[in-house]
């Protein structure tokens, strides 16, 4: 894939999204963090993969009891400390909106072809974050996604990027349109 088309509309769901997240403008039914997760949805061609949909993950499993020890290993493991502790850190879908995900792009006759997310804070020596981390990169490993990072460190200037795996040597250019 060389290229990943992103219209202005799905652009504009992918940074209101982040924004409102930073806003603490929550959701009544959504985990209340400043963290913006989802899922892309989009249709694969011979030069280029293009987005249908932006589909926002609501709900946050990544403290439940079934998920917490196996995520907590991962951040010790992987992650960077940042400003938010090690155990707040991490997003695990729910599965009951991983499946209504699913059930979308089959009805939009797509795919889900990646997942996005927001990163907030810059570090001392990452000041854009508009890259994967280490941790990105370990939990998009052998998935076939692409996953698509939003940098608002700097929320007049959002960066979005795209990385095949997460993995930051396999950048997918993307074509706003």
């Amino acid at each position: 894939m060389n290229k990943l088309i992103l219209s202005k509309i799905e652009r504009e769901n992918l940074l209101n999204h982040c924004f409102r997240k930073l806003d603490k403008d929550y959701l009544e039914s959504e985990t209340k963090e400043q963290k913006a997760y989802g899922l892309v949805s989009g249709t694969f061609h011979e030069e280029y993969v293009a987005v249908n949909s932006i589909i926002p993950l609501y709900k946050n499993t990544r403290t439940s009891k079934e998920e917490k020890e196996n995520m907590d290993n991962l951040m010790n493991k992987f992650a960077i400390p940042s400003e938010t502790p090690l155990d707040k850190r991490g997003w695990v879908a729910d599965p009951l909106e991983l499946m209504s995900a699913i059930n979308r792009c089959k009805q939009e006759k797509s795919e889900l072809i990646g997942t996005y997310h927001m990163h907030r804070v810059s570090w001392e020596h990452d000041k854009l974050r508009d890259t994967p981390t280490v941790i990105d990169e370990e939990l998009a490993k052998n998935t076939g996604l692409i996953m698509i990072i939003i940098s608002v460190v700097d929320r007049e200037n959002p960066i979005i990027r795209a990385f095949y795996e997460g993995d930051i040597k396999k950048e997918i250019p993307i074509i706003f349109q």
